[in-house]
């Protein structure tokens, strides 16, 4: 026994078990942040939501910007990494960040929704919503969980949150002013669809969910239409919220609110 004991205070000395440790840890969830197309400032955006997210969460990126070509419509452009087959492998997440509302090739957004269909998670940013919005296909509307095709005009909006017990909710205020924004308008709201939070529209006259979860083909996906400028996805309520979204949609947020164990900031 004295043996054995001095064999694990040597290997302990050493940093052996450290280093075991580790070997075990969980390792980061691989994401895939799509970006790029018109009306925002994507180049920045993408540094804003990762680096945001990755101090909250052990997550790693891989960022596709793909932007149309001088001179042509960046809303009817097609991101290349969507044509190929079986695109969403060797990652956990996907985050889409994109606004390419004109593309109506069904086939080719369903090419998109088949990752969900098999099992990635998603999560939806703002103009996402607007996306593929002249496809005839519900297959991209679905797996968003609301039907939205315009929004309102620029203007402050007060979020109120719905279900402060749901876990990707934990920290949000209760009451969130979000200072010039644009309140996307829901047109249908899909069975499977959780409204988190909402926003009164001046010019609907009405409340239009801005936060939700949402399950596609058993999928969980995560969506907010908030997030048109830079300020906003900055703010420490909105990549904190973000990022338990992400979380929630890989099942990897526990119920109050904090990462699961390993998943939080540098696996902690």
């Amino acid at each position: 026994m004295k043996r054995l004991l001095l064999v694990l205070a040597l290997l302990a000395a050493a940093g052996i078990f450290p280093a075991l440790h580790a070997a075990d840890a969980p390792k980061p969830l691989r994401a895939l942040m799509v970006c790029g197309g018109c009306c925002h400032d994507y180049k920045n955006q993408k540094q804003i939501l990762s680096e945001g997210i990755t101090a909250r969460a052990n997550v790693e990126w891989t960022i596709v910007q793909e932007d149309a070509p001088k001179g042509s419509d960046e809303r009817k452009h097609r991101v290349s990494i969507y044509e190929k087959p079986d695109w969403w492998k060797g990652y956990d997440v996907i985050l889409h960040n994109e606004c390419f509302g004109y593309v109506d090739d069904n086939k080719f957004i369903e090419g998109i929704t088949a990752a969900h269909k098999a099992g990635v998670p998603a999560v939806f940013l703002h103009c996402s919503s607007h996306s593929y919005r002249m496809g005839t296909t519900d297959e991209w509307r679905k797996a968003i969980g609301i039907t939205s095709r315009s929004h309102e005009k620029n203007r402050d909006l007060l979020v109120k949150t719905l279900k402060a017990e749901h876990p990707v909710m934990k920290g949000f205020p209760a009451e969130w002013p979000d200072a010039k924004d644009e309140l996307y308008k829901n047109e249908f709201v899909w069975p499977n669809c959780v409204p988190l939070a909402k926003a009164y529209g001046e010019d609907t006259k009405q409340e239009h969910n801005v936060i939700w979860v949402n399950t596609y083909e058993g999928t969980r996906t995560f969506t907010t239409t908030l997030g048109h400028g830079n300020a906003t996805m900055s703010a420490p309520e909105y990549l904190g919220l973000i990022t338990r979204g992400l979380l929630w949609t890989c099942g990897k947020l526990n119920d109050d609110g904090e990462p699961a164990a390993g998943f939080g900031p540098a696996g902690k």
